[in-house]
């Protein structure tokens, strides 16, 4: 399905980016970045309960966010993609452990 993206992006000199398809792109405000827990397919506009905008369209507000997403693995290098994807930059919830460091003596 990337075949022909990565092709033209090549051939044009232009670097591909791949989200994960589960990355909540409709449901997080593009103003606060409040995530709604559940939205419906059916709605195609709703309100941030966070920061007060009205009328948020599901598509405009998914494709600033994929925008976002794949700005920010460009230019901060961020490494959110899984390990099985060649395609630069996925943008996925990472579950880091963190060990507690021991005092040093």
């Amino acid at each position: 399905m990337f075949r022909q993206l990565d092709y033209k992006c090549q051939w044009y000199g232009r670097e591909l980016v791949k989200i994960d398809r589960f990355y909540p792109s409709s449901k997080r405000c593009n103003h606060c970045g409040f995530v709604v827990e559940e939205l419906p397919l059916d709605v195609r506009s709703w309100d941030c309960p966070s920061c007060e905008t009205t009328g948020i369209d599901r598509n405009i507000n998914a494709g600033k966010n994929i925008l976002a997403a794949g700005l920010a693995v460009i230019v901060c290098g961020a490494d959110v993609r899984p390990d099985n994807h060649s395609v630069k930059g996925q943008l996925r919830k990472t579950r880091t452990s963190r060990k507690k460091q021991k005092p040093r003596s």
